[in-house]
């Protein structure tokens, strides 16, 4: 399958992996942000290789570098794979402790957790 050179000015995101599937929109100017339409989403390929020190993702697509280029203003973003990400934290303990050392009233409003049964 072909491929295309994704080249950033920025550092590429450390969460980025060879297999994740990237994407791109187009985006518009609008009141000093940039806005994009979800509907105008395009698939642009698999990652293959990242490197960091040039800012280079190479990813097999069947667009080429000249589609690319001839869209203007993108964001380019990039998802894991669902299957291989679906499970939660596991094999971990913890131990928690809430102290107020105010003299004043504080009211704690949520805690939230993520637990489950990870053996029996």
């Amino acid at each position: 399958m072909p491929t295309v050179t994704l080249t950033f000015s920025q550092p590429i995101n450390t969460s980025a992996g060879i297999g994740d599937m990237c994407y791109y929109t187009p985006t518009v100017a609008s009141g000093g942000f940039s806005t994009a339409a979800q509907s105008a989403l395009v698939f642009i390929g698999t990652i293959l290789t990242i490197n960091r020190s040039t800012n280079i993702i190479t990813a097999d697509s069947l667009l080429t570098d000249a589609d690319l280029t001839s869209v203007g203003s993108v964001f380019i973003f990039f998802m894991k794979d669902n299957e291989a990400n679906l499970s939660s934290m596991a094999g971990y303990y913890s131990k928690m402790k809430f102290v107020n050392n105010s003299t004043r009233y504080a009211e704690l409003f949520s805690v939230g957790v993520d637990t489950f049964v990870s053996s029996k």
